[in-house]
């Protein structure tokens, strides 16, 4: 629940265009992911509507409870989250949810920038929990997807990009040599230049 005053102006032009950036497929995309790898039964609703879909994606993982599932199947021992903590503890209590919520929505960022996630495809709070921006949420758990997947013993399916490795070049001393003897064409070239055709004012004339 949300007590924040509806967006107005600028703002509301900005949210807009961010609300129509949201796509559903890969949205029915995470939350299949996350089915898979915590084992949960998520309902994945066959809706077609931009507006819709973004709710039901937003009331499936507003709690912050599936996403730490998610992230706590995917870390190693030792690194795993404590569920007993009073944070997933439910309770009666309008306010201590809203912000027992937050704080797992906190928690399982934390583990995902631990995880490897790069800082850039992470997401604030207020942009799952306020509804703000789902396609940056769906950029992370992407990213995730993607990390794990590059991880040995990864058994999820192969849903994502795979992930760039490394490969790295070595050159001899020679080769290194050898290629500072090429003039690169930004430098310029005067391959096949000549000054053949070329005159310059009235030719000169040899009288007697």
């Amino acid at each position: 629940m949300s007590y924040r005053a509806a967006k107005a102006g600028l703002a509301r032009d900005t949210q807009v265009k961010i609300d129509s950036q949201f796509d559903i497929d890969e949205a029915k995309k995470c939350l299949y992911w996350i089915g898979e790898i915590t084992g949960e039964n998520i309902q994945i609703p066959e809706i077609d509507d931009r507006r819709e879909m973004s709710y039901s994606f937003h009331d499936t993982l507003k709690d912050g409870l599936l996403l730490c599932k998610l992230i706590d199947a995917l870390l190693p021992e030792g690194k795993k989250i404590d569920f007993t903590k009073k944070t997933f503890q439910p309770t009666n209590t309008q306010a201590f949810k809203m912000a027992r919520e937050r704080e797992r929505i906190g928690i399982f960022l934390l583990k995902a920038q631990e995880y490897g996630v790069p800082d850039t495809n992470l997401f604030q709070t207020d942009y799952l929990y306020e509804r703000t921006n789902l396609v940056q949420v769906c950029t992370c758990i992407r990213a995730i997807g993607i990390e794990a997947q590059s991880r040995p013993g990864y058994q999820g399916p192969d849903i994502w990009p795979k992930k760039c490795e490394h490969n790295v070049r070595t050159f001899s001393e020679e080769q290194l040599t050898a290629g500072k003897q090429v003039i690169g064409l930004q430098y310029g070239s005067n391959k096949g230049a000549t000054q053949a055709g070329m005159n310059f004012g009235k030719a000169r004339m040899i009288l007697d």
